[in-house]
């Protein structure tokens, strides 16, 4: 079995996604608390010692250190079998939806949630920037999940897993109510949360948590 040391901060939702991916596949990490808060991502002895991209999270297998969360999650799904696609259409589809979601929803989401929730003296109108296009993002998948119980069909994959991480995380931090403003969304996160053996962000990623200015 491998073993699995997972370089984090609580409030990543992309940290998140790889922990709730080796939990969902009945996998254990030894966490790693970071201080992204603090800038220790942005010093040079952190980025030569754990991830010259200056980013988290980064997720050591075996002592190897490796990067960027969507291969990540195509290599778990590969490797125990799970949350992939079978077909060459739904290979496609489940493409599609993780690229989408890197460069649209958790792209979008992932600064307007830091900017809103942990820095204290934001700027309004970037906000509203941001709030106006994660609005567009999350009709379109609002519109998608009317019609379909996961992202590529009927069974949940690693698309579903990095759309739904930001998402799930306190209101107060991301300032939406899904359940009155994008109800198809709030059912899909109440059936990815149904998953044996789910685990909300918080109780997955311990540690010290950044100020929440937005409460």
């Amino acid at each position: 079995m491998p073993l699995y040391r997972l370089h984090y901060f609580p409030e990543s939702g992309n940290s998140y996604k790889l922990a709730l991916m080796l939990t969902l596949c009945g996998q254990t990490f030894e966490p790693i608390w970071t201080d992204f808060g603090g800038g220790v991502t942005c010093t040079a002895e952190w980025r030569k010692a754990v991830n010259e991209m200056g980013e988290i999270p980064v997720l050591e297998v075996d002592g190897v250190k490796m990067t960027q969360t969507a291969p990540l999650l195509l290599k778990l799904a590969e490797q125990y079998g799970r949350f992939g696609a079978e077909t060459e259409d739904e290979k496609f589809e489940l493409l599609r939806w993780l690229f989408w979601d890197n460069h649209k929803l958790t792209g979008y989401m992932a600064t307007y949630r830091f900017m809103r929730a942990f820095t204290e003296n934001n700027d309004p109108q970037v906000l509203k920037h941001f709030r106006r296009r994660l609005e567009d993002f999350l009709g379109i998948l609002d519109g998608h999940l009317q019609h379909n119980a996961f992202a590529i069909g009927t069974k949940p994959t690693v698309a579903d897993i990095s759309m739904m991480a930001y998402l799930h995380y306190p209101s107060d931090e991301h300032g939406f109510d899904f359940a009155e403003t994008h109800p198809a969304i709030h059912a899909w996160l109440g059936r990815m949360a149904a998953l044996p053996g789910w685990k909300p962000a918080y109780e997955l990623l311990p540690g010290k948590r950044m100020t929440n200015y937005a409460k």
